[in-house]
């Protein structure tokens, strides 16, 4: 899928790109259920059948989601 500023996702407004890498782009969105901005990571279309990276996408994912911090 590709996203452009004001793409929808669910409950998500795509807001701008943030950076992209080795395993995918990071947006900036707005959760409009919340009214909060959020980063949505979006991985590549390759890594859909891979099971290793699908793995550590589920690792990083819990690893930052027990982060706590004012600044992040």
């Amino acid at each position: 899928m590709t996203f452009t500023t004001g793409t929808k996702l669910g409950a998500y407004e795509i807001l701008a790109p943030i950076g992209k890498g080795g395993m995918g782009e990071v947006w900036r969105a707005r959760d409009t259920r919340l009214n909060r901005e959020v980063a949505i990571k979006v991985l590549p279309d390759d890594f859909a059948n891979d099971a290793d990276r699908l793995r550590r996408f589920e690792q990083e994912a819990l690893a930052t989601s027990a982060l706590n911090h004012p600044n992040i």
